[in-house]
């Protein structure tokens, strides 16, 4: 069994893990840069490591300063979290290697999933629907051949891509010798790889996930789907559990499609299928083979830490439910709070002068920051995540309403505005929006 665990990573997402260390009995490691020497998760953890300078290419990033940080101090393994390192195959390596346990899938599969092209490859060879589109990297000399067989408007996307990067429409032939020159340069940039590929653009689809988990010896569940459309520049804001849009049925067939094709690759830890809905019909667009921001709301609904799962596949004793004994219950919203501007998400560091976290029946909060905590500029905005969980989804909306009014962070903007709005919309209260809606309300005139 696993004795005790780094985690390489910082913010809620370090303490989330490190809370679930801690009920586990297993002694932890927190590895921190010189800005984060404050951050609850390093005040918290049994051991604490320093591993460098602010930027992350010196400190969070840093394979080598992680790796030494586990041979000081003995942690036999390693959560990465998500984000940072935690679908590097590289790193994965670098940690059986040396015999140090990686809380994730093998290198292997990380590897598969993580290129945009041979993850649909895999997937549609695993029977998971996928949305039409070129069989491999698109070139500016065919591009127009393989638009004109999917049919216009298409989307080009970076291989590596992630984030919205790399990631151009065109909706005619005239705009897409721009669109794949503009993409291509742009995934050059962010991904030191200027490969694209083209598939057809869907209108006004969902964005639903599932949310599976493997033994890596062929026996794999999944835990329902997510709904996480209401985004902004392709960055999720607000998310649901279940999905508004889909019925009983729809829901297990496709979580059922998704466990069987975790059960056929041997899929070792936790990980999310992510798909366009559109029509009643899915589309596979990428795998994450992590651990995702949002999975309290599964857990709020299922009762299942997937922490735990993780840390028990990854110690070799298997997954603890099987899929008849998953019973899913009620409805859970998490609002993602940024310290940003609340419209137009320019980030917002500096101090906390005053905090309240709201409680109470159904509520949970998940943040590392506190009453006078300084948010450095150098990393993702993201302080906390707001998770409320109701019998129904109308229970679960009223209990946000009341529990966005109690929370107080003061000193910096955050998102929290936002989503006051947002409770109060007849849209999102019907359930009824799509991945373009949330940035059509933003452009409208502040209310």
């Amino acid at each position: 069994m696993i004795s005790k665990i780094l985690i390489a990573n910082r913010g809620e997402i370090a303490l989330r893990v490190l809370r679930a260390c801690k009920e586990l009995g297993i002694a932890t490691v927190a590895v921190h840069s010189t800005a984060d020497a404050d951050a609850m998760h390093v005040r918290l953890a049994d051991e604490s490591v320093c591993i460098g300078p602010p930027p992350s290419r010196d400190s969070y990033l840093n394979i080598h300063q992680i790796v030494a940080a586990c041979e000081i101090t003995g942690a036999d393994a390693v959560h990465p979290g998500y984000g940072f390192l935690s679908e590097n195959a590289k790193f994965a390596e670098i940690l059986d290697a040396h015999g140090i346990t990686f809380i994730g899938p093998t290198a292997e599969h990380i590897r598969l999933m993580g290129d945009k092209i041979t993850a649909k490859k895999t997937a549609q060879e695993l029977g998971i629907p996928v949305v039409p589109g070129s069989d491999g990297e698109v070139k500016p000399e065919n591009a127009l051949e393989i638009a004109r067989k999917i049919g216009f408007p298409v989307l080009i996307k970076a291989t590596a891509g992630g984030g919205g990067r790399g990631m151009k429409v065109a909706r005619t032939e005239e705009e897409l010798e721009v669109a794949v020159a503009t993409a291509r340069t742009e995934a050059a940039a962010a991904f030191g790889n200027d490969a694209v590929y083209m598939e057809k653009f869907l209108g006004h689809p969902r964005h639903i996930e599932v949310q599976i988990v493997g033994d890596g010896a062929g026996n794999a569940i999944h835990l329902g789907e997510r709904d996480c459309s209401l985004q902004r520049r392709h960055q999720k804001v607000w998310e649901e559990a279940n999905s508004p849009a889909l019925n009983v049925d729809q829901r297990m067939k496709i979580g059922q499609i998704c466990a069987d094709a975790m059960k056929k690759m041997k899929y070792r830890g936790a990980g999310t299928i992510e798909f366009l809905y559109e029509d009643g019909e899915f589309y596979f667009i990428e795998m994450n083979t992590r651990l995702q921001v949002e999975h309290p709301i599964t857990e709020a609904i299922t009762g299942i830490d997937l922490v735990h799962e993780q840390i028990r596949v990854a110690s070799g004793a298997g997954l603890s439910v099987t899929q008849d004994q998953i019973e899913f219950s009620g409805h859970a919203i998490e609002c993602r709070i940024n310290a940003e501007d609340p419209r137009t998400f320019v980030p917002s560091p500096g101090t906390i002068t005053h905090f309240h976290a709201p409680g109470g029946l159904g509520v949970r909060v998940d943040s590392g920051v506190y009453q006078g905590y300084r948010i450095p500029p150098y990393y993702d905005s993201l302080i906390g995540k707001l998770i409320v969980h109701g019998r129904t989804r109308v229970e679960c909306m009223m209990r946000l309403r009341r529990v966005l009014d109690e929370f107080v962070i003061d000193g910096i903007k955050t998102t929290l505005p936002l989503f006051q709005e947002l409770i109060g919309n007849q849209d999102i209260a019907n359930g009824d929006y799509d991945i373009h809606w949330l940035e059509n309300y933003l452009a409208k005139p502040s209310v």
